[in-house]
């Protein structure tokens, strides 16, 4: 069974075929907080360097991921903390 780390990793290689992408489930830091839920898999850091982003500010590249992971955020994805670079950044 596929983790919602895995499934995060997948979605953004299919859509941004980045050069470098890094989740880390952050949830146990966050037992307790608003969204947490006992089983965890609700909150991550997400670094992605990818040239999807060249010529987009910060703004535009978070909402781009968000509309990537839109189906995780509807099944309880809680809260990402983005870092997004374009290469050579």
């Amino acid at each position: 069974m596929q983790t919602r780390a895995d499934r995060i990793r997948t979605l953004i290689e299919e859509r941004l075929t980045p050069a470098q992408v890094t989740v880390r489930d952050d949830s146990h830091r966050h037992a307790g907080h608003a969204g947490a839920r006992p089983e965890g898999e609700t909150h991550y850091s997400v670094t992605v360097i990818s040239p999807a982003f060249a010529g987009m500010n910060r703004v535009a590249r978070s909402r781009l991921v968000h509309e990537v992971l839109a189906g995780e955020f509807q099944a309880g994805l809680h809260a990402l903390a983005l870092t997004l670079r374009a290469p050579g950044e």
